[in-house]
């Protein structure tokens, strides 16, 4: 729910409606709509863990609010519209499906800055952002071929957007370098945050012969079910989910959202934000890869820092030909880099992945 504090002083509503939207503001109050549960032990709770940081970092300059487990459509407009009414000068709305209801409550409130994760939609009061996690699914991808003994590696995949085929085609596009005997099995949940769920796709991947399962949802239950069945390994999303190491979580994405909310705030504070477009990954810190467990023999280990340092430095991008899509037509010629756009917007499998992309 709603974490009530102290409303924004009247004054400081007034000034920031009187001056402007580049007015400075004294002290800022920060909303944020959260997917799932901050308790979630994945992608909620790492902003959340970044929202605390915002806290810790301004003091009584800052007051925050949050709203958690806001289903994806009308509900969400209500709790932006409210968090507007109640004076937050910038909200960060934090899921995919999130989008038009931020450009939506947006158009209402323009003197109110929104920053929407992982879309792509933009107004002059709406940025947006989002991180590189493909850069991560490429190592996972990398000690995933290398440790699979089935040669089946799952996949348990929310929903069918750009963000998640991204990270499907770089861990499998990996996998394959590493392993090319391994195959991959993308069971599709259709839910960011459903223990059950999860749990039961992963569970059904176990029982294909995948001992080896990667996630793209937000709890821990595929990491409890791994655990439950032994021999299987998992890698953490969103979160470190060290719990579960050094088996059957051998690494994993931790999203460090911190630094970009801090920046963004002060931006506000000072009066000088603007609208754009942030795309970061490893060598930003944005994307975390935690700590690879004892677990992982020590030559895997050291591949997989190597083609970390790789990416940081800018020396390889995980998209680089040669890569065909699925249906065998070219994509990328040997040792093209794919561009930006087409990774923004990607909605293709590469070659050798199986099943279908669901409308």
């Amino acid at each position: 729910m709603i974490n009530r504090r102290t409303l924004l002083g009247a004054t400081a509503i007034l000034a920031t409606i009187a001056t402007g939207a580049f007015a400075q503001v004294d002290k800022v109050k920060v909303g944020f709509v959260y997917v799932g549960p901050v308790g979630d032990g994945g992608w909620t709770y790492y902003h959340d863990v970044a929202r605390k940081a915002v806290e810790e970092h301004f003091g009584d300059k800052v007051e925050t609010v949050f709203q958690e487990s806001v289903p994806e459509g009308a509900d969400s407009e209500r709790v932006m519209t409210q968090m507007a009414l109640s004076g937050a000068n910038l909200i960060f709305t934090t899921s995919f499906g999130y989008m038009d209801p931020t450009i939506n409550v947006a158009a209402k409130f323009p003197n109110v800055k929104f920053e929407h994760a992982t879309g792509y939609k933009t107004a002059e009061n709406v940025g947006v952002y989002s991180a590189r996690f493909y850069e991560g699914r490429a190592i996972q991808g990398h000690i995933a071929g290398r440790m699979t003994k089935t040669n089946k590696i799952g996949y348990i995949a929310s929903f069918p957007i750009p963000e998640v085929i991204r990270g499907i085609n770089s861990a499998y596009a990996h996998a394959k370098k590493a392993n090319p005997e391994v195959e991959f099995n993308v069971i599709w949940a259709y839910t960011w945050f459903d223990p059950a769920k999860e749990a039961d796709a992963a569970k059904a991947l176990i029982e294909q012969g995948n001992d080896v399962i990667l996630q793209h949802t937000d709890s821990t239950a595929p990491q409890a079910a791994a655990k439950a069945a032994g021999n299987v390994i998992t890698f953490g999303q969103a979160a470190d989910m060290a719990e579960y190491a050094p088996l059957p979580r051998v690494s994993s994405i931790i999203d460090d959202w911190a630094p970009y909310y801090i920046a963004r705030t002060q931006a506000v504070i000072d009066g000088t934000w603007k609208s754009d477009n942030t795309w970061d990954g490893i060598a930003k810190g944005m994307v975390v890869i935690g700590e690879i467990s004892d677990a992982v023999p020590a030559d895997v280990k050291e591949e997989a820092l190597a083609l970390k340092a790789s990416i940081v430095d800018g020396s390889y991008h995980p998209f680089t030909g040669p890569m065909k899509k699925q249906d065998g037509s070219d994509w990328l010629a040997d040792g093209e880099v794919a561009d930006d756009g087409t990774l923004a917007g990607m909605n293709f499998f590469i070659e050798g992945l199986t099943g279908e992309i669901p409308n």
